[in-house]
């Protein structure tokens, strides 16, 4: 590999999942793994093959499906998870086996309740046996940034000696400073004999906000991969943000000197696609991607740009995917130049969900003029769940009227079975919270609640995000109409479907790389 390519690795399937309420289906996730692979991401950590079945087929399904993306499945340094992870990625065009261990005093201590050398002969043995089962393997320090340099020295030979040609070196708590964390880099590549013979990777965790600052710091001391999240998700405060760490060093070539082979024009599709299937709303200021992120308010800046663009933006908004992205359909188009368009955005829908998803489009376009990718994207996930789910919305009517207590009355059909019934609340969507909530009696707790607009205009859809828990399980489940309140609706009901499908996740790591 070249020296100045960087080698960007997405754990958003992975670590990304690890966000409360963030768990997807397998067919989300192979959406995702899809869009990732037209970014052209050089390695896709697709999840955690032991963790759970699901976990599991979704691994398998993305290794037998990827076909120009390395396909990763995570394992802990235990002959059970390398067997796991080996078997669901048999069929991977290009697999990898990504297995770790704690390396800081405090985990080796507390949580592996091992002395160095058993970490150290458990570490070699795993990559070993990682490498029988597979031509790729890289090797993780967890709490890397907590870890003394000594012993990194000492574990990241003896795995390197052992077969691994990645070392990753994952800030793991989110404790490191740029500097520093450049420092202990630089120190751990010119310290360890072996160095040349393996790529050096950085996982950073932004609890201090300085994922990005971290990873791009570590790239100037010779790191040459990075583990990245679309939308910088991720546990706590999720992880390094692609976007952010692509761009940053698209932007500043001059001074970083590397470069990577992701094709930009595609990442904001990405980050709406992963935005709409976790319910992870993008803060409008969010860097690359949010919908300030290429806005001018003042005049002076206005006045500027209309001049010359480069007076107050660093990139172009073009060069990261934001155009005019209306599409020119109506409801007068056919089936077939709607399947093209879904397919433009990365979207192949067959069967039933091509139905689902038609007659869904047929119904928005009664409603809004303009039909944009966006909504696209959410009647596409509208549809996909529909056609599983135990509980359908299908009827909903509500009285709301100043002074007066709202009121709901909710038609479910539950298995098959049509049952109703009527509520009160302090809003409408309280009021039909509680409507549905005496048919599907689950005894939850609602988390969250989140609103936003889809697109611009007061005809737009509002996407809604609903977490619920019960009995520690979390799950966060959306909805999209052009009426907020069905959209609600729409949201809790595909939260509770999750719950009764089970689809929610446990992960048997004590802690993340």
């Amino acid at each position: 590999m070249s020296q100045d390519r960087v080698i960007i690795f997405d754990t958003t399937l992975r670590d990304g999942e690890q966000s409360p309420g963030a768990s997807m289906t397998k067919e989300e996730k192979l959406r995702i793994a899809k869009a990732l692979e037209k970014l052209r991401v050089d390695v896709i950590e697709a999840g955690f093959a032991i963790a759970s079945p699901g976990d599991f087929e979704a691994v398998k399904l993305i290794a037998d499906t990827i076909q120009d993306s390395t396909v990763c499945s995570l394992s802990r340094a235990v002959d059970a998870d390398i067997e796991r992870a080996a078997e669901a990625l048999a069929n991977a065009s290009h697999g990898r086996i990504h297995t770790f261990i704690a390396t800081s005093p405090i985990h080796m201590q507390h949580k592996l309740k091992l002395q160095p050398d058993q970490v150290v002969e458990q570490a070699v043995r795993s990559v070993r046996k990682a490498r029988n089962l597979c031509a790729d393997v890289e090797f993780s320090c967890e709490d890397a940034g907590r870890s003394e340099i000594d012993f990194l020295c000492r574990i990241i030979e003896a795995a390197i000696k052992a077969g691994a040609r990645t070392i990753n070196i994952p800030d793991t708590v989110g404790y490191a400073i740029p500097h520093q964390f450049a420092d202990t880099i630089r120190q751990i590549i010119e310290r360890v004999p072996n160095a040349d013979q393996a790529v050096f990777s950085v996982h950073c965790h932004n609890d201090l906000g300085l994922a990005v600052a971290n990873s791009l710091a570590a790239v100037t001391a010779g790191a040459r991969q990075v583990e990245c999240t679309i939308n910088g998700l991720g546990e706590r405060a999720g992880n390094a943000s692609l976007e952010e760490i692509v761009m940053a060093i698209k932007t500043r070539e001059d001074v970083l000197g590397v470069h990577t082979g992701i094709v930009t024009e595609h990442i904001l599709a990405a980050s709406r696609l992963v935005s709409g299937i976790t319910g992870f709303p993008v803060q409008p200021n969010k860097a690359i991607v949010g919908a300030n992120a290429f806005a001018h308010e003042s005049g002076i800046h206005q006045d500027g740009v209309l001049k010359h663009r480069e007076t107050y933006e660093i990139m172009s908004a073009q060069s990261v995917g934001w155009h005019t992205n209306r599409l020119s359909l109506g409801k007068l188009s056919g089936r077939n130049a709607f399947r093209s368009r879904l397919e433009e955005l990365g979207i192949n829908l067959t069967g039933e969900e091509l139905n689902v998803a038609f007659a869904r489009f047929k119904q928005l376009a009664d409603k809004k003029h303009e039909i944009f990718d966006e909504d696209l994207q959410a009647l596409v996930s509208d549809a996909i769940t529909e056609v599983d789910e135990k509980v359908r919305l299908v009827h909903l009517e509500v009285a709301s009227c100043m002074g007066e207590v709202p009121e709901a009355h909710v038609l479910l059909s539950v298995d098959g079975e049509e049952r109703e019934a009527r509520a009160q609340g302090s809003g409408p969507v309280d009021a039909t919270f509680k409507a549905i909530e005496q048919i599907v009696d689950l005894q939850t707790v609602l988390q969250l609640y989140s609103v936003n607009a889809i697109t611009q205009g007061t005809d737009s859809q509002g996407e809604v995000t609903v977490r619920l828990e019960k009995a520690g399980r979390i799950v966060n489940g959306n909805g999209a109409d052009t009426d907020i309140v069905v959209a609600s609706a729409k949201a809790y009901i595909n939260a509770l479907n999750l719950l009764l499908a089970g689809a929610y996740r446990a992960h048997p790591q004590a802690a993340d790389v």
